[in-house]
């Protein structure tokens, strides 16, 4: 099944997309903020466009754990998604995705304007790929101690 993953910020959404096989994300695209129904109805049409059967939306903890004001906002968008699409969302920790997301950028030699233009989409790469993992099917079916 196809997921898709969101990093929510105020300016911009940033778009993840898995492979069929849920093994790896890759960053797809930013979704630039104009209004509360424009936003949705764009990541609603992606998750039809891409035939989405999950959505993993950013869920930008306080540092200590708590949920702050941004969380609030992600947790509403992501019932919000949810009401429109009828596809099962999940909230996962973003915690320092954006950082690492433009300190990987930054290695693989993006410019600072490459950088401002991925990075939104960098994260929601990271977090989707961080779920997947997390949530991997073990590959080996119990044999980890044989001898082939």
């Amino acid at each position: 099944m196809r997921m898709i993953g969101l990093d929510v910020g105020d300016k911009r959404i940033g778009v993840a997309l898995c492979d069929p096989m849920e093994i790896l994300a890759s960053a797809f695209t930013v979704v630039e903020r104009e209004d509360a129904a424009k936003d949705i109805e764009a990541i609603a049409g992606l998750v039809k466009e891409h035939d989405v059967g999950r959505i993993i939306v950013g869920l930008p903890r306080l540092l200590e754990g708590g949920i702050g004001t941004q969380a609030h906002k992600a947790i509403d968008f992501a019932g919000e998604i949810a009401e429109e699409t009828g596809v099962p969302v999940e909230m996962y920790d973003e915690r320092f995705s954006s950082a690492m997301a433009e300190e990987l950028l930054r290695k693989a030699g993006k410019s600072h304007q490459e950088i401002k233009e991925k990075i939104d989409a960098a994260a929601a790469a990271l977090i989707l790929q961080w779920y997947l993992d997390e949530n991997a099917p073990l590959m080996n079916n119990g044999m980890e101690n044989e001898i082939l």
